[in-house]
């Protein structure tokens, strides 16, 4: 009969820094990527086994190493590391190096030679004969239809309501089977100068088509993340009837350009700043974020800010020359997927 081995003369290993005496099984996610063993640790907890990983948790300043390899530092640690940085420049003055840009997507962004240029004499020539030039010599007051497609559901028509409250002078119709061919020229008729189309699928708003009268253009829009207001948390109370302020961000482009013309044509010219109201545009990677908000001066260096709804983000398909004319229209720019999508630093607004 063989002896049964020596329990004492079995290998043993000693306990890992900062997991106390846990053996190493015990330590969640120690192994890395590479095939070796990390502590998860930061030192040893008194609120669990998770506390050294979670913020403010009792596993004491240091580096814990997260599931995905990546290192976690603590607030605490945060802190002194900028307060050892700071104390560093300043005692190396004009000799210290520049601070680091981080890298991210948009200031990676590849160079797009239609990037508008204020002074560019082309440009303001473009401006002065295009077709909002009448909106921005004051020629024009703006008047919008906003209509749905056939038999919208409540969703879609709840939006139209809200979306009417945040642009003044906008009137919701609904179509009853009416073709778009057939609407635009009873708009013209009635001075409207913009078309505004909202588009649903499965109940929901997915789609906005502008159109801007008499002459164009057209822009066709997906539509999506759409929170009407009752499903924003916070808001604040119903928005007034007075003119909202305007903020049109990042559209430096050609196509851009273009783009916010048109947003901006929607809306008169004349703010009414007793209102404190802020219809924003936001364009980031192509991506149209649309906010409305009230805000109000708490002291001169803070301003608070209410966001009323509805909100919702829009993403260009094609802009069109002309009114809207999906069979013999002339594009002036499609979004082709597979041709424009290469490159994550690629946009085009």
């Amino acid at each position: 009969m063989a002896a049964a081995p020596c329990r004492a003369m079995a290998p043993t290993r000693p306990p890992r820094s900062g997991c106390s005496s846990r053996p190493p099984s015990a330590c969640p996610r120690s192994r890395t990527s590479s095939g070796g063993t990390s502590c998860s640790f930061a030192g040893s907890s008194s609120r669990g086994r998770w506390g050294g990983l979670l913020p403010g948790g009792g596993g004491g300043p240091g580096l814990a190493c997260l599931a995905n390899g990546a290192l976690y530092l603590c607030p605490q640690e945060k802190l002194a590391l900028k307060k050892k940085r700071r104390k560093e420049r300043e005692a190396l003055g004009d000799k210290a190096p520049p601070k680091a840009i981080p890298k991210t997507i948009e200031n990676q962004r590849v160079y797009d030679e239609t990037t508008v240029d204020p002074n560019d004499e082309e440009v303001a020539f473009d401006e002065a004969t295009d077709e909002f030039a009448p909106y921005f010599n004051r020629q024009t007051v703006p008047k919008i239809l906003i209509t749905t497609s056939d038999r919208p559901r409540g969703r879609t028509v709840r939006f139209c309501e809200q979306l009417a409250t945040v642009i003044p002078n906008s009137h919701v119709y609904y179509r009853r089977g009416l073709a778009l061919k057939r609407i635009i020229p009873q708009c013209i008729a009635r001075d409207f100068t913009d078309l505004i189309v909202i588009n649903e699928d499965r109940k929901i708003p997915n789609g906005l088509v502008l159109s801007h009268l008499p002459d164009g253009p057209t822009a066709h829009f997906r539509m999506s993340s759409v929170r009407l207001r009752k499903e924003i948390k916070r808001k604040g109370k119903e928005p007034t009837e007075h003119v909202p302020e305007v903020i049109l961000n990042n559209f430096t482009t050609r196509l851009g350009h273009s783009i916010g013309r048109m947003f901006a044509a929607l809306f008169p010219h004349d703010p009414q700043f007793i209102g404190r109201q802020v219809a924003t545009f936001h364009n980031q990677r192509d991506y149209i974020f649309f906010r409305f908000h009230r805000y109000i001066f708490k002291s001169e260096k803070k301003v608070g800010i209410q966001e009323l709804g509805p909100r919702f983000t829009l993403k260009l398909r094609s802009l069109q020359k002309g009114t809207f004319d999906s069979k013999f229209g002339e594009y002036e720019w499609i979004h082709k997927r597979r041709e424009m999508d290469t490159s994550r630093r690629k946009f085009h607004l």
